[in-house]
């Protein structure tokens, strides 16, 4: 029963396991990163706060409706001097108390701006504002697609060196074995067993420091997607297949985001501008209020005329015109750092606009060099593979010493390694130039 038991609680673990292994394509890994990364979630939400923005930029232009209240006791009140002539008395002055122990007004305002050009300029910068979140956050997707794109390769690269390094352990292993037999035969030297099993060793070394590698990049992966640490996942071969990329005209560098960004921030800077230019515009507004004030020697509310508590309502309309006349120059130099500013990032979209055309040009050298570099580094590892069949089997009969078989094998394992770094150059070089061509997305839309 206790060895049934144990089976059950292993094979239970055994189908857990695999239930939490996912297979990630690289779609599947771009589209978990769109969903779950911090990143594009941040740049979603500042799109979505570009909305608020402008529902408070347009908010100064409707009415502002406020309602009013207070209510004060003056414990002692103001005496005024007043001429005697009004009580009768010519040539004297009297001290007179003004105004009541009690004073309670409520009322409404009402303020409309008529003209404001700050206004309008506000609205157009906050829907210019709105434009440039929308672009940012398409930028953040490709600057996410890219990373989760490059670490995706390079945890490939790695898990295949692991499967060759298996691979070459497993012929080294045998041929051990074969030494081992030949030297307990008598038939082979006690330092050529002695160099099979240092060379055994080092193989095992590689591949316990490889699979640390795999490990640190597939956590990187997961950190890069946004997925749990603890999800094991697996790659498909077929993601790697090298597959030569048709080149075409220099892309417009006009329609890339880094340049767009760039316009935007421009147009910006520009509207910038003209907010600061708006203050030397005369502003126009209305202004309306209506209140009702009661006064008399106690708290006036709820009191009535009986009490000597007496209530009155009060209104008036107003505009206002405010016209700028001299601000110190002021506004001038806040002008001339706006025009520096535009200026400025006027030199930054030249600059951008040769770099992204100088990533298409070293992208497309990079493909082309990299695809002759995977025809040869195949060839070699090709003929590397068969020159190391060859001395193994000269070698079982004899006919090589052991320096050429591990001469041979140190060849193979090498053209392999060579040909997955090529593959991966060629992988990397192909994200660039998907990304210099603005293509990105492609990568999730095919």
């Amino acid at each position: 029963m206790k060895q049934l038991l144990i089976l059950t609680i292993l094979s239970f673990v055994t189908i857990t396991n695999a239930q939490e292994k996912k297979t990630l394509t690289l779609k599947d890994a771009i589209q978990y990163a769109l969903e779950n990364k911090a990143e594009a979630k941040k740049a979603q939400l500042k799109v979505e706060n570009s909305e608020y923005q402008i529902q408070e930029v347009r908010s100064r232009a409707l009415p502002q409706v406020s309602i009013n209240g207070n209510m004060t006791y003056n414990p002692i009140l103001q005496l005024n001097a007043l001429p005697g002539d009004f009580f009768g008395a010519p040539g004297t002055t009297l001290l007179a108390p003004l105004g009541q122990k009690w004073t309670s007004t409520g009322g409404v305002s009402l303020t409309q701006a008529l003209f404001d050009q700050s206004v309008f300029t506000g609205l157009k910068a906050a829907r210019t504002t709105r434009e440039f979140y929308q672009i940012n956050n398409q930028l953040t997707e490709e600057q996410v697609i890219e990373r989760v794109a490059n670490n995706y390769y390079q945890v490939y690269v790695l898990r295949q060196k692991l499967a060759l390094i298996e691979s070459n352990l497993k012929t080294t292993s045998k041929v051990r074995d074969i030494v081992k037999g030949q030297f307990d035969n008598g038939l082979a030297k006690r330092i050529d067993l002695d160099r099979m099993t240092v060379n055994l060793s080092n193989i095992n070394t590689q591949k316990q420091q490889i699979i640390n590698s795999v490990q640190l990049q597939e956590n990187a992966l997961k950190f890069y997607i946004g997925m749990p640490i603890d999800t094991e996942i697996d790659i498909p071969q077929s993601e790697f297949e090298v597959t030569p990329t048709a080149f075409t005209d220099i892309p417009n560098s006009a329609n890339r985001s880094e340049f767009l960004i760039l316009k935007k921030q421009e147009e910006l800077l520009v509207l910038q501008k003209k907010s600061i230019l708006a203050t030397y515009y005369p502003t126009l507004s209305l202004s309306a209020n209506y209140n009702y004030i009661g006064q008399g020697p106690q708290m006036p509310l709820f009191a009535k005329p009986a009490d000597g508590v007496y209530w009155s309502d009060f209104s008036s309309i107003g505009l206002n015109l405010r016209i700028p006349v001299f601000t110190g120059f002021g506004t001038r130099a806040k002008v001339r750092q706006a025009d520096i500013e535009l200026r400025t990032i006027q030199e930054d979209i030249k600059d951008t606009q040769l770099s992204l055309d100088l990533d298409y040009k070293n992208a497309k050298t990079q493909i082309e060099n990299s695809i002759i570099t995977i025809e040869n580094q195949k060839e070699n590892m090709r003929l590397a593979d068969e020159i190391l069949k060859n001395i193994n089997n000269n070698y079982a009969q004899g006919l090589a010493s052991l320096t050429d078989l591990l001469d041979a094998e140190n060849a193979s394992i090498e053209a392999q390694n060579n040909y997955t770094a090529a593959v991966l150059d060629y992988k990397l070089a192909e994200i660039k130039l998907i990304k210099s061509k603005g293509e990105l997305k492609n990568l999730i839309n095919n």
